[in-house]
């Protein structure tokens, strides 16, 4: 369950009119908190930022699943599961104690190193490296310009 403050920073989010991604962002932030802070660890940085958007999906940010051939079925099943389940006004039952226990001790296992600046910044650069030259630029100029606008307000 994700924490009051993340749910409220996402709805702001949302209520400003911001993309589904960023609102995610916000998951995927206090997942990374959670991990530098020894409530558990991850294999990988990958499985990090997993587990910040499939809460996020959950709690019922509209982040559509992956596409096919952007992600392995599984995580593209998975992602379809909790959407649905984010996106249903249903009742929702009660978590299983004894599912979440072992979930929760599994992760517990798990290195603490996928939330470090150095894990996070090779990640970064891989899935940057996967995608091309122009959608790289495009970030860079929105970056730029991002930048300048928020020097202008301050």
């Amino acid at each position: 369950m994700p924490e009051k403050e993340t749910l409220e920073r996402a709805r702001e989010d949302a209520r400003e009119g911001k993309s589904p991604s960023t609102q995610a962002g916000e998951f995927v932030r206090e997942e990374m908190e959670h991990i530098r802070r020894g409530k558990h660890g991850a294999k990988s940085t990958k499985q990090a930022i997993a587990i910040g958007l499939s809460k996020a999906r959950r709690a019922g940010v509209k982040l559509r699943p992956p596409k096919k051939g952007k992600a392995s079925s599984r995580t593209r099943v998975q992602a379809k599961r909790d959407y649905r389940k984010g996106q249903s006004s249903s009742r929702r039952r009660k978590p299983s104690a004894r599912r979440s226990r072992a979930v929760e001790g599994a992760l517990k296992r798990m290195p603490r190193k996928a939330a470090s600046k150095k894990s996070l910044s090779r990640h970064a650069k891989s899935v940057a490296r996967s995608r091309g030259r122009a959608s790289r630029q495009a970030s860079a100029r929105k970056a730029a310009r991002t930048r300048r606008h928020e020097r202008k307000a301050a």
